[in-house]
């Protein structure tokens, strides 16, 4: 379930409290008192068999005497109680109930969610503290403290958390849309809280604390489609092995591998944050700032020291400060003393007047390099603080269809005070102190880097990737059939080289001294001895591996002591014997990791970093949900350490890096097609400027499919759906709209007739800004389609004529729809064609019906509509002009 009856939750008609008393310190007390003596309007009721009245207030004994069924119940009653009384309730008409009571074992659990089901009740808990809505005067908690009204959205795991930090915001004015604590999340969970704030318009922000995850493809897609529309900042505890351990006995789900919990947040465009403190930070500096595009950042300040804190801060934070151009040095050589600081931070000296602060700011301003300007005042007895602040207002204020650059920080307290509220009244970002600025700016950077990878919508299978699956498919089952889970290591490197990795060519011979001499003569010194067994799957712990043996007799030598020292640390292994392979010396040659696992909740992922035999203790490594393209796997390889290696230095050139591209987007499209891969891990891989070759790999299967696209928490772009038709005697290519499209898209909607796009959308403009035109091409394929119409147009380059586009609830019951062909070509079946698709498709998905708003004399549609058997419903008018259409699809 999703938001369905959600609305129930936030704003309900009425309102019963099941337990509710006066004794004092209980739950039911304590939030009869919070609902009945708050702002909240509606009919309000108490029940509990053991009262009569609750200070004037009649009190019922059970549900069913209720005068009227209450839209929303909140239960504090004992945990026995509470799947016959949800049971009650949902079979009465109650839309949503808030479980606040502990301690539901999990038989208690499921009979509550059973008894929920079928009437599409909503529960919120168990184990909850409620939630508050302070726009609608909504306290239904037992908090020890209300909200004030503001756009925030907070949505907590923890309880504990929810009361603290209503506390702490109270004190520093901090206001609330929503407060919702989730508890257990039997039912509303993380990701129905992402889709019903998404489109709350009194949200500006989401802050999330969580502690575990589940439902990752339901999350991810939430997740994506509320951070298309707005800020989602979420504290992830449990970092550390130890926290992880504490989350998962907290909340009854194991947690995630960190690491894995990182690259999940980024990719779905969120921002992840290390404190509470750290969540408003980011959400005010995403608000007032968000627009910012610059990568670096200039400092400008009337004091040294402020200035030298701020560049200290930059460095550990890894923000780039700006390198002033000669021609920007120059100007501001004529508006500063000599003494100025001739740098970055431009220090323009403790006694300047307000004119020297309006100059130098206007200069960095226009001059292109300076990127983001975090002005810092130190207050001096020279100037009032607050007429520097009145002064330089209208240049650090943001102009319109600008973004914006100037960052503030005023230091100290009451003597900046009135400055401080100039600029914030402005609109202008204010921090406290050059660390916070630095900081905020810093998860600008990432944030935006996020919001590129949730852009990206790369297909399971790339045209340019030809592996030899079938040869893939037909060893793993071999494998499988053999009672074997792990490949042996020429196993594996046949199957990275069906997958086009290149491999270096191993020999596999008996395990015998003479017979491994004998291979590396055929195969040429110096060469590489290991050992080969079902049973050791790291072949370095136990000395299973000899490097660059140069002649015979130390091949011999090499495997007599390896067969000694195996029998001797690992007596039980069966040894098949031992492979041979050349000594692969490549020059200014770099040792990489990559590979794959199965998270127990994202599904397949992705490794990649610094390899060889130090892998674990160098730990660096970073990894990233499939599938991969190469701007993904780019984002991939800049999160390690060694991807500055990588890049080249001095005299060591850089890698191939189409090579090692090529190399992560084939074990992507690996884990898409052969669902049986559990692990895989190329250690090394060797990389350098001619290009990259697998030295070793390991391989372990599961029959039970754990990998396959089906697996993935983010839906690759489904390139099974592209279909290629005939259409007035030329080929037509139907498929689903892809990021890529955004300029052929846009070159589509400019040659629309106004009244065409008018009849479409209900106006008539044939411009748009680039984040409305980047939402069109930039879908979510688990809960929207869009199928554009390609053809080849007289310039011999593909063209788009026609686009039809569904939206689907998060329930997947309804899809509302809208069509559109390009105006020259009206009339010739290209609307009915892509109907067609789009029905098919959603009949497919399971979708029940499809619904569409049609203003009523677009006759060519209405028509189209009738012959696709749509209908009219009884109360067909919208309101004045507009008609209603429904197709059931079931």
């Amino acid at each position: 379930m999703s938001i369905r009856n959600l609305d129930a939750l936030f704003d309900p008609s009425s309102i019963a409290v099941f337990g509710a008393s006066l004794r004092p310190g209980s739950v039911g007390a304590t939030v009869w008192h919070n609902l009945s003596q708050g702002p909240y309007k509606g009919p309000l009721f108490a029940v509990n068999p053991k009262h009569h009245a609750l200070a004037g207030h009649p009190v019922f004994a059970k549900a069913t005497d209720l005068p009227q069924t209450p839209e929303l119940a909140l239960i504090c009653t004992p945990a026995a109680t509470v799947p016959a009384l949800i049971r009650e309730l949902a079979q009465m008409g109650t839309r949503a109930a808030i479980v606040m009571t502990a301690g539901l074992d999990s038989a208690q659990k499921q009979a509550m969610l059973e008894a929920a089901r079928p009437h599409l009740l909503r529960i919120l808990g168990p184990n909850c503290i409620g939630l508050l809505a302070p726009h609608k005067g909504i306290n239904a908690s037992f908090s020890h403290i209300d909200a004030q009204p503001g756009e925030l959205a907070f949505v907590s795991q923890s309880g504990a958390l929810v009361t603290a930090m209503l506390d702490w915001a109270q004190g520093r004015g901090i206001g609330f849309s929503h407060f919702v604590s989730l508890g257990e999340h039997a039912d509303v969970d993380f990701g129905d809280m992402l889709d019903y704030l998404a489109s709350d318009p009194k949200t500006r922000a989401i802050l999330l604390y969580a502690e575990s995850f589940e439902a990752p493809r339901k999350l991810m897609s939430a997740a994506r489609a509320a951070a298309r529309n707005k800020p989602v900042i979420v504290v992830k505890a449990g970092r550390s092995p130890q926290g992880q351990q504490a989350a998962a006995s907290h909340t009854g789900a194991l947690a995630g591998s960190d690491i894995v919990v990182q690259a999940a947040i980024d990719r779905a465009g969120m921002l992840r944050v290390d404190t509470l403190q750290e969540l408003f930070l980011a959400a005010e500096t995403l608000s007032r700032f968000r627009t910012n595009v610059s990568e670096r950042m200039t400092v400008l300040t009337n004091g040294g020291g402020a200035g030298v804190m701020a560049a200290d801060a930059a460095a550990t934070a890894g923000v780039p400060l700006a390198a002033l151009e000669e021609g920007t040095r120059q100007r501001l050589d004529a508006v500063l003393p000599a003494n100025w600081s001739h740098g970055n931070p431009v220090d323009i000296i403790g006694d300047a007047p307000v004119q020297r602060y309006e100059q130098a700011l206007q200069v960095l301003k226009e001059a292109p390099e300076t990127g983001a300007i975090l002005f810092i005042h130190a207050p001096t007895a020279i100037v009032p603080s607050a007429d520097i602040a009145r002064a330089l207002v209208p240049l650090a204020r943001h102009e319109t269809h600008m973004p914006p650059r100037i960052m503030s920080c005023w230091l100290g307290d009451e003597a900046v005070a009135q400055a401080r509220q100039e600029f914030q009244q402005a609109g202008i970002a204010t921090f406290e102190t050059p660390e916070l600025a630095v900081r905020a700016f810093s998860m600008l950077l990432r944030y935006r880097r996020n919001q590129e990878e949730l852009t990206q919508a790369p297909p399971a299978l790339l045209a340019g990737q030809q592996p030899d699956t079938a040869a893939i498919r037909a060893l793993v089952q071999q494998v499988l059939a053999s009672g074997r889970d792990m490949l042996t290591e020429p196993e594996a490197k046949a199957v990275l080289d069906a997958c086009r990795i290149p491999v270096v060519p191993t020999r596999r011979v008996e395990a015998s001294p003479k017979a491994a001499a004998s291979a590396a003569e055929v195969t040429g010194f110096p060469v590489v001895l290991k050992i080969l067994s079902d049973d050791i799957s790291h072949k370095s712990d136990v000395g299973g591996v000899a490097l660059n043996l140069q002649d015979a007799e130390q091949v011999r030598d090499a495997a007599q002591t390896m067969l000694a020292r195996v029998q001797r640390e690992r007596p039980a292994a069966r040894i098949q014997g031992f492979t041979v392979q050349a000594m692969v010396q490549r020059k200014h040659a770099q040792e990489l990791i990559v590979g794959s696992t199965i998270d127990s909740v994202f599904g397949p992922v992705i490794l990649f970093g610094q390899g060889g035999t130090a892998v674990e203790v160098m730990a660096d490594r970073a990894v990233a949900l499939p599938p991969l393209n190469v701007p993904l796997a780019k984002a991939l390889i800049s999160r390690t350490r060694i991807a500055r290696l990588l890049a080249g230095w001095r005299d060591t050139p850089a890698v191939d890096e189409t090579a090692l591209h090529g190399v992560l987007l084939a074990l992507s499209q690996l884990l898409a097609e052969i669902p049986e891969i559990a692990e895989l891990d190329i250690n090394p891989l060797i990389v350098n400027f001619e290009g990259a070759v697998a030295l070793d790999a390991r391989i372990r299967l599961s029959a039970s499919g754990p990998a396959g696209a089906h697996h993935f928490a983010i839906l690759p772009y489904p390139a099974e759906l592209e279909e290629r038709v005939q259409w007035q005697e030329k080929p037509l290519l139907l498929r689903p709209i892809r990021p890529e499209d955004e300029a052929q898209h846009m070159a589509f909607l400019q040659k629309l007739d106004p009244e065409d796009i008018r009849m479409r959308v209900f106006y008539s403009r044939r411009t748009m800004e680039h984040s409305e035109l980047a939402r069109l091409v930039q879908i979510d394929y688990a809960r929207e389609m869009a199928f554009v119409a390609l053809t080849i147009g007289p310039d011999g380059q593909e063209q788009t004529v026609g686009v039809v586009r569904a939206m689907t609830d998060p329930d997947n019951v309804e899809a509302e729809f809208g069509v559109i062909v390009r105006s020259d070509l009206k009339g010739q079946g290209l609307g009915r064609l892509l109907m067609q698709k789009l029905i098919a498709y959603l009949r497919a998905q399971g979708t029940q019906r499809l619904v569409a708003t049609v203003l009523d004399y677009n006759e060519r549609m209405l028509q189209l509509a009738r012959t696709l058997g749509f209908e009219e419903p009884g109360n067909a008018e919208k309101g004045e002009g507009i008609k209603s259409l429904f197709l059931p699809l079931n």
